[in-house]
Formats: structure tokens, C-alpha cells, sequence
């Protein structure tokens, strides 16, 4: 098995997350702990939030559960948080200001 970076691999997300955008947010954190440690998902400049947004931090947080790794939340607005804990996903990731 090759090393991880201890430096956080950083995301960033922007405009609307929806149904046609969510797969590349999705598959961008799957990757990246496949040689990072910690993921951000960096996301204060997320306007809009569909069903198909929380799928991202979903499998981050499960692709950190089978590798050992850590998955973070930043930045997220107040729509964003509101979703991520009517959903129960603003325990795990880690959410960040």
C-alpha cells in the first residue's frame, strides 16, 4: 500500500449541487483518500442544495470509514448546514465554519 499525504486533499464546490453536478462532487473525495488522509470539502460558495447534495459527503464518509481517513465539511452556508442535519449527516463528516 502506498503512503498518504498527511496534508488535507481540498474540494471545492460552487453554485448549485443538484442532480446533474452532485456526481462530480461525489467522485472527487473517493479518489482523493485513496493517497490523502483528510478530504475537505470546501463549500462556502454552494448557493442551492437538491436531495442529490448530501450523496457527497455520504460517500466520503464512507470511502474515510473502510481507508482510515478523515472527512471534513468547510465553509458550508446556512442552507447547507440546515440540510446536512435535518438528514443527520452534520455528525460525521467533521463541519467546519
Amino acid at each position: 500500500m502506498n503512503a498518504r499525504s498527511n496534508q488535507p486533499f481540498v474540494v471545492r464546490a460552487g453554485g448549485e449541487t443538484d442532480l446533474d453536478t452532485a456526481p462530480a462532487l461525489r467522485g472527487a473525495p473517493t479518489a482523493a483518500f485513496e493517497s490523502h488522509r483528510e478530504v475537505v470539502l470546501d463549500l462556502p460558495e454552494v448557493t442551492f442544495v437538491d436531495c442529490a447534495g448530501p450523496g457527497a459527503p455520504v460517500r466520503a464518509r464512507n470511502q474515510a470509514d473502510r481507508c482510515g481517513g478523515r472527512p471534513v465539511l468547510r465553509g458550508a452556508g446556512r442552507r447547507v448546514v440546515r440540510l446536512l442535519k435535518l438528514t443527520g449527516l452534520h455528525r460525521r463528516p467533521a463541519v467546519e465554519p
